[in-house]
């Protein structure tokens, strides 16, 4: 189990992961959402968009914004309040994401973090926002 408690966690601080984005997770996503847009499974119909081929839904991305935020800070206890996404550029299936969530902010006494959150892949940033989370507080 991995936590961070309120008073271990500054500013600065930055957990990240990468994932390949594979068409197994995206056929799940579509599965847990119910988001079937062909812009994620037909190449015929996503060849004929601005995309010109095949995009991985802008959700699953900021999905491992969340799994940095459960897992590694402040991980096991968390509590999501808040997201902000702008997405920047499409993810496609096999792109490898880079996730960096870095503490912008804290406030000790209410036990709040803000998260600076950006995915790139490679040099290109695909997604950036902010988050709030509660964090937990050390047992006593």
């Amino acid at each position: 189990m991995t936590t961070l408690y309120i008073d271990e966690i500054e500013v600065g601080m930055t957990r990240g992961l990468s994932r390949t984005i594979t068409d197994t997770e995206i056929e799940s996503f579509a599965d847990a959402s119910g988001d079937r847009n062909p812009l994620h499974f037909c190449d015929t119909h996503a060849e004929g968009t601005v995309f010109k081929g095949r995009i991985a839904h802008g959700i699953l991305t900021a999905s491992l914004i969340s799994a940095v935020i459960g897992e590694q800070m402040p991980g096991h206890g968390a509590v999501y309040l808040s997201q902000t996404l702008k997405f920047r550029a499409p993810v496609r299936p096999g792109d490898a994401v880079d996730v960096l969530c870095t503490v912008k902010d804290v406030k000790g006494e209410k036990r709040l973090i803000t998260l600076d959150c950006a995915c790139r892949v490679g040099d290109t940033m695909v997604l950036e926002g902010e988050a709030v989370v509660l964090a937990p507080s050390r047992p006593s």
